[in-house]
């Protein structure tokens, strides 16, 4: 399941009482306040939920795996990084491992014979 900005103004309006409106200002408002400083270069730090920072990624050659005698320049970039706080992580961790794929077993061809003992 994804939670999107709808559902947490619903949740938030619920648990407060405000106006659906008012709530979808206020998270709008802290989303863009959010994204500025990041566009600044800033960090930004929550407590108890995270941090948000900018990372630049060197300048690289990478390799089109159809055409791999080709170099592709990749360019430096900026990127956003977060980094999940304490609390966020415990939480996390609480959660049990997602299932794994069942294993593939090969299927016994029944057209050849079976080998001598």
């Amino acid at each position: 399941m994804t939670l999107t900005k709808r559902d947490l103004v619903i949740r938030i309006s619920e648990e407060s009482g405000l106006v659906q409106q008012q709530v979808l200002d206020i998270v709008q408002k802290t989303l863009d306040y959010i994204a500025e400083a990041l566009a600044k270069g800033d960090k930004v730090e929550l407590r108890n939920f995270g941090v948000f920072e900018i990372k630049v990624r060197k300048a690289r050659i990478g390799r089109n795996p159809n055409a791999p005698e080709t170099d592709v320049p990749i360019p430096e970039r900026s990127v956003v990084k977060f980094k999940p706080g304490k609390e966020m992580r415990a939480e996390v961790l609480k959660l049990p491992p997602p299932p794994k794929a069942a294993a593939i077993q090969p299927v016994p061809n029944l057209n050849t014979p079976a080998p001598p003992n």
